[in-house]
C-alpha cells in the first residue's frame, strides 16, 4: 500500500485494548461481571441521563463546534477563562491531537513502562521515540522522568496521576515540584482521568498561565460517562489555540455535550458516586485479604491485586476469572504484571468476583505453585 506514510507502513498492527465485547463474541456468552475496563458501573447523574434523552430530539444537528456551553461551565467551575480549556473526544482523542502538535519523527518522549498504552500508540504513529522508565516500587518515578527528559532533551513527559494501572497517587507537593522541574522546551502531560476519585483538592491548583504543563481530565470515570467520550484539557491559552488548528471541530456529539454539562452541574451525585467507589475498593480489599492476597492502595476507581507470584501466575488467575465469566485485566509489563486489576463494581459484581477468585487461584497454583 504505497500511499501509506513510511511511519505507518512500518508499524506492526496493534490494538491498545481488546474490548470486553470482542471477548464475549469469541466466547459466545456475556460476562457476569464487567469489572476490568475501569468503567464506572454506578453510571452518570440522573440529570445527565435526562439531559441526554432530551437532546436526542436534536441529534439531526451537529454538535456546537465550539463546545461553548460546556467550556464556559468548566471555566466557571475552575475559576479560569474558557480560552484555557479545550473539549474533545475523551482524553484519548486529546492525547492524539497533542502528540500530533508536538512530536515528529525522532523526537523523544518520556513515560513510564506499563503506563497508559494509548499514549504510546499516538507517539509511535507520529514517529516519536518512546523512552520508558521502570516504576519505583508501585509508583511512577517522577524524579527519574524529569532527569531522563532533561538528559534526552525530550519534547514530552507523560504522567498519569492517579496512576493507571496501579492506582497509586502522588500528592500535590510532589506534583508541584515535578512541574517546577520540567526542563525548558519540554511539556508535562498530566493525565488526571481518575482525579475526582481522590478529590480535586489533592492536586496542585490549576494555573492557566503555566506553559510547562497541560492537564487532561474526563467525564468517563467518576462522572460515569465513558460511552459519551467527553474529555477536556486545561492549559495555557497558546496550547489551547494550537488545538484549534488540528482538532475535529464536529467531533463532539450534542447529546454528549448536554450530558456532560448536566453531570458537571450535579456535584452532589458525583460525591455520592465517589463514596460508592471507595466502598467498592474496600470490598475488593476484603475479598483479596480473605484469599491471602495483598492489594495496592488505590486512589482510582479500580484496585490492583498482587497475586503473590510472577506475571505468568497472574495470567493464570486472570484466565480462571474469565472462564467464570468475570471480565478483569492485568498490567502488561513486569513486575507490575504480578497483579490483576479489578474495577469498582456493584455489590452483585463483587459477589460474583468473590465466588470466582478462590477456584481461579487454586487452578493457577496447581499449574504454577506459589
Amino acid at each position: 500500500m504505497p500511499i501509506l506514510t513510511d511511519i505507518i507502513a512500518a508499524l506492526p498492527a496493534a490494538v491498545p485494548f481488546v474490548g470486553p465485547e470482542a471477548i464475549e463474541r469469541r466466547r459466545g456468552r456475556q460476562f457476569l461481571a464487567r469489572i476490568g475496563a475501569n468503567e464506572n458501573v454506578f453510571g452518570p447523574s440522573p440529570n445527565a441521563i435526562d439531559a441526554m434523552r432530551r437532546a436526542t430530539a436534536g441529534v439531526w444537528q451537529y454538535g456546537d463546534p465550539e463546545n461553548s456551553d460546556l467550556r464556559h461551565a468548566l471555566a466557571e467551575f475552575y475559576r479560569i477563562e474558557a480560552e484555557n480549556i479545550v473539549v474533545g473526544e475523551g482524553i484519548d482523542g486529546l492525547l492524539g491531537y497533542l502528540v500530533g502538535m508536538t512530536v515528529s519523527a525522532g523526537n523523544k518522549v518520556v513515560t513510564s513502562d506499563g503506563a497508559y498504552p494509548t499514549f504510546n500508540y499516538h507517539v509511535r504513529r507520529f514517529g516519536g521515540e518512546l523512552i520508558k522508565l521502570p516504576n519505583c516500587g508501585e509508583f511512577e518515578d517522577i524524579d527519574a522522568l524529569i532527569a531522563v527528559a532533561r538528559q534526552q532533551r525530550a519534547k514530552l513527559i507523560y504522567l498519569a496521576n492517579p496512576d493507571n494501572p496501579m492506582g497509586t497517587f502522588h500528592g500535590r507537593e510532589a506534583v508541584s515540584r515535578m512541574i517546577d522541574a520540567v526542563p525548558e522546551g519540554c511539556l508535562l502531560i498530566l493525565d488526571e482521568a481518575y482525579l475526582e476519585c481522590t478529590g480535586l483538592e489533592t492536586a496542585p491548583e490549576v494555573d492557566p498561565l503555566d506553559r510547562r504543563v497541560i492537564r487532561m481530565r474526563t467525564f468517563s470515570k467518576a462522572y460515569g460517562m465513558a460511552g459519551a467520550r467527553v474529555g477536556y484539557a486545561i492549559g495555557h491559552r497558546d496550547w489551547i489555540a494550537a488545538f484549534e488548528k488540528v482538532r475535529n471541530h464536529f467531533g463532539m456529539c450534542r447529546i454528549s455535550q448536554a450530558g456532560a454539562l448536566a453531570a458537571l452541574q450535579d456535584q452532589s451525585y458525583l460525591r455520592q458516586t465517589v463514596a460508592a467507589i471507595a466502598d467498592a475498593r474496600r470490598r475488593i480489599g476484603q475479598i483479596s485479604c480473605a484469599n491471602g492476597l495483598r492489594t495496592i492502595p488505590s486512589s482510582a476507581n479500580f484496585v490492583a491485586i498482587d497475586c503473590g507470584g510472577d506475571g505468568g501466575f497472574a495470567r493464570h488467575v486472570l484466565d480462571g476469572l474469565l472462564a467464570r465469566d468475570i471480565f478483569a485485566r492485568m498490567p502488561n509489563v513486569s513486575p507490575l504484571d504480578r497483579c490483576i486489576r479489578i474495577s469498582a463494581g456493584t455489590a452483585k459484581d463483587l459477589e460474583y468476583f468473590a465466588e470466582a477468585l478462590p477456584p481461579a487461584l487454586q487452578e493457577a497454583t496447581s499449574i504454577i505453585p506459589r
